[in-house]
């Protein structure tokens, strides 16, 4: 889960990480509420700001009245961040800072459909298009779905809570986050002092898939390959495992250290240059200062590299 809007995660990392100053070129590509996007234009950078979130426009008036020639929001996903760097004429950019994941206003939000702790309807969309969440748990096939838990809610009970799903979805189609989430509690038989509800794996299941959050993680990362010139910097903070997989494997192996693929990914052919010089081994988390004012940060990862004159790596056929 990603930090509430006045309180950008690991924001003294991020901003050391990118050297922001007067003229440099910092593309925002996770704008959310403009923690990190204020914090580089008082720095003195110029900043493309995107979201593919309609709603994060209402909190781009203020930086856009503060700093007129300096700032930009466009309402754009990863996967299409070359497109709006034409879009905003921009010839290229010197940094790029992803920060991953559901923001704080979209899970406060229960129009949103994104927490199981308030009742809403069952979307998750970031973007407002394509299926919701309602459509995938009440539309997708029993092995299909449990897979779905699996992969990318790491959930265990996966068929269980499928099993009880598709039965209870015969009798009346999900249309509620709260009717899901005491759905999913009935199925693992109740809370029994767990840590965390029942249901937070499988709401993470189905907002990722919904919004396709690790193809388009990936797509962002091979764009930021193909803009950033030599020397340009780029920073991802991630949340959960998932996330960071994909983003220590794109890093260590573009920086020469391990092979590695992925479906959008795939492994570099042998001998290739290292595209990345990481700017340090692993990742950075918050500190005991950070977790006080904000426990939301305590799973929050930062990795963070500098790109090299050698030539993007080119996909295999």
């Amino acid at each position: 889960m990603t930090a509430p809007p006045h309180l950008p995660v690991l924001l003294h990392e991020v901003v050391e990480a990118l050297t922001p100053a007067a003229g440099v070129r910092i593309i925002d590509a996770t704008f959310g509420a403009g923690g990190y996007s204020r914090a580089l234009l008082e720095a003195g950078a110029q900043v493309l700001a995107l979201d593919r979130d309609p709603t994060a426009r209402r909190f781009a008036g203020p930086l856009e009245a503060a700093f007129p020639d300096r700032f930009r929001l466009a309402e754009s996903r990863f996967s299409e961040l070359e497109g709006a760097l034409g879009e905003a004429g921009w010839a290229g950019c010197d940094a790029i800072v992803f920060d991953i994941g559901v923001s704080s206003m979209q899970l406060d939000e229960a129009d949103r459909g994104f927490s199981f702790m308030r009742d809403g309807p069952l979307d998750m969309r970031m973007g407002g298009e394509g299926p919701t969440a309602a459509d995938l748990v009440n539309e997708t096939e029993p092995a299909e779905l449990a897979r779905l838990f699996w992969i990318y809610g790491e959930e265990r009970a996966s068929r269980r809570i499928t099993q009880f799903l598709v039965r209870r979805r015969a009798a009346a189609p999900f249309t509620r986050t709260l009717e899901l989430a005491e759905e999913i509690e009935r199925a693992v038989g109740g809370r029994k002092g767990a840590p965390t509800h029942p249901a937070t794996r499988v709401f993470q299941a189905l907002r990722i898939a919904v919004n396709d959050e690790l193809g388009e993680l990936e797509a962002g990362l091979a764009a930021a390959e193909r803009v950033l010139p030599a020397g340009g910097r780029l920073a991802v903070v991630t949340f959960h495992s998932l996330e960071d997989r994909i983003v220590k494997s794109f890093l260590t192996e573009r920086a020469g250290r391990t092979p590695a693929g992925s479906r959008h990914l795939p492994q570099a052919p042998k001998g290739a240059a290292a595209s990345f010089e990481l700017q340090f081994n692993g990742h950075r988390g918050p500190g005991a200062a950070e977790l006080a004012d904000n426990p939301r940060a305590r799973s929050a990862k930062l990795r963070a590299a500098i790109r090299t004159s050698a030539p993007v790596w080119r996909r295999a056929a």
